[in-house]
């Protein structure tokens, strides 16, 4: 593994959350990619192929949507309970129709009430290297509400992370033409989520070939995360506590799906519900709420990683 200079943020959890020999690493996520079952574009498979890796294609399998996606949400728990899961999402998009990628994913380590920009140039992987995208993350620092984010924080940082494989082995040989800004969101009000959609609206959704990762596992139910709800009303007694946690984050994503931002922060209220990623999710909302607003057109379609996930993670993510 390489190590971390100035600029370039070091794969600090390969080796650990996941494979850090790189073709072996190629090889899981491209069965991963071919078990969801969705024909990914030929785009990909070249891409793929470009890279060293298997094309990934299956047969026979449901198509990615027909205009191409513009956000995603996956989770970031470690590829051996989230890798199959991140599939379902990675397979739906075609590399071709992006010059850009931003990536939004919560803060697990550094308490922020606003949201910070990593400011390394390089995003380093075991199956190739991201650049970053340098003159949006001038543009947002100039707002002066980005902070910097870099160095041991941002390494430590496991949520912006697992998605970089991802993008790195997907994107293949198209890699240095898409630049990726990666932004850390804070604990952040409902106030705030407004204001930093407003302020992030042009970026996400100003250019159609510009693709929003949202990173975020669902419900995180036990009492290490002092969350025990089983919903309202509970399920009756011989009733399973999967089907119950996996019906409560369905709620949720529906009304991620629909873009009902009122009702998803209404939900949260409600349920409490531990959603490791719901400030990147507010934001990515109110972001489509305003371009709405302001006549961008209506919001674009979001893709959801929806097969079954585990570990501290509801199925459903």
């Amino acid at each position: 593994m390489a190590a971390r200079t100035a600029t370039c943020r070091a794969a600090s959890h390969a080796g650990s959350w996941y494979t850090a020999d790189g073709r072996a690493l190629a090889r899981e996520l491209d069965g991963w990619l071919a078990a969801t079952g969705i024909r990914r574009p030929a785009a990909a498979a070249a891409a793929a192929a470009a890279a060293g890796g298997d094309a990934g294609t299956s047969n026979g399998g449901p198509s990615p949507p027909l205009s191409p996606l513009r956000a995603i949400i996956a989770p970031h728990a470690g590829y051996s309970y989230s890798g199959s899961v991140a599939a379902y999402a990675y397979a739906s998009i075609d590399p071709a129709a992006y010059d850009r990628v931003v990536v939004l994913g919560p803060s697990h380590h550094v308490y922020m009430p606003g949201c910070a920009v990593s400011v390394a140039s390089t995003f380093r992987t075991p199956v190739g290297d991201l650049t970053a995208d340098v003159s949006t993350v001038a543009r947002l620092r100039a707002t002066g509400r980005f902070d910097a984010f870099g160095g041991a924080d941002d390494e430590a940082e496991h949520s912006i992370e697992m998605h970089l494989p991802y993008l790195a082995h997907v994107f293949g040989a198209r890699r240095p033409a898409v630049p990726v800004t990666c932004i850390v969101v804070g604990s952040l009000s409902t106030d705030a989520e407004a204001a930093y959609g407003a302020l992030l609206a042009p970026t996400l959704l100003g250019d159609a070939r510009t693709l929003t990762v949202v990173s975020s596992d669902f419900c995180h139910w036990g009492r290490r995360f002092r969350y025990t709800r089983l919903g309202d009303p509970p399920p009756a007694n011989g009733g399973a506590r999967h089907e119950a946690i996996e019906a409560m984050d369905r709620e949720g994503m529906g009304l991620i799906e629909a873009g009902d931002v009122a009702g998803w922060a209404a939900y949260l209220k409600r349920t409490g519900n531990t959603i490791c990623g719901r400030h990147p999710i507010g934001v990515l909302l109110r972001a489509m709420a305003t371009w709405a607003e302001e006549g961008g057109g209506v919001p674009p379609p979001t893709g959801e990683a929806t097969a079954g996930g585990g570990g501290a993670c509801a199925p459903g993510f």
